[in-house]
């Protein structure tokens, strides 16, 4: 699992993701330059996916500790 970088925002790696998907589609980039946004837009992937991971578990334990066995499946818009 990535390590959180220090300073990590979910919400500003998001946009930044946004940012990489817009410029890859627009065709304008040499197939390196695609690559490269391509291989950053992974690496912040794989990071927010571990964050969503861990805010999970904290809500999960958070609820066990609030007494509720019931776990219930987040599902997010447009799943």
């Amino acid at each position: 699992m990535p390590e959180k970088k220090k300073g990590f925002v979910f919400e500003k790696s998001i946009s930044e993701l946004e940012s990489l998907v817009q410029q890859m589609e627009s065709g304008d980039l040499s197939l390196e330059e695609s690559l490269k946004l391509f291989e950053k837009g992974v690496k912040l992937t794989r990071t927010c996916q571990s964050a969503l991971e861990t805010a999970e578990q904290k809500v999960q334990l958070l609820l066990e500790k609030e007494g509720s066995t019931e776990t219930v499946p987040f599902s997010t818009e447009g799943e």
